[in-house]
């Protein structure tokens, strides 16, 4: 019987994917914006990554990004895909389903 790891990753209920170009103004706006909002909602509950697109540009094609920043909710499926500097909380709560629909 083969023991569990200490240096296993932890799951997440909740893993999403930014897509920035750089270290722009809109990146690091939906970046803050999106840790809040984690924060707030999916504490403890949820990883982040960023993917610079300006680093590894190869990387845009598996999730089709077109335009930047795109935020991706890999999991819970299905996936989803929220464009711009998630300044508007309620649109992204709803695009990710974390908050119903009123």
């Amino acid at each position: 019987m083969a023991k569990a790891s200490k240096t296993e990753k932890k799951e997440y209920k909740w893993e999403l994917r930014l897509y920035v170009a750089g270290n722009t103004p809109k990146s690091v706006t939906a970046l803050n914006n999106l840790k809040k909002y984690c924060e707030q909602h999916l504490k403890g509950e949820y990883s982040i990554e960023v993917i610079d697109l300006l680093v590894q540009p190869q990387l845009a094609e598996g999730d089709q990004i077109l335009a930047i920043p795109t935020l991706v909710r890999k999991f819970p499926e299905p996936i989803r895909k929220i464009i711009g500097d998630l300044s508007n909380e309620e649109k992204v709560l709803v695009g990710l389903n974390i908050r119903p629909v009123k």
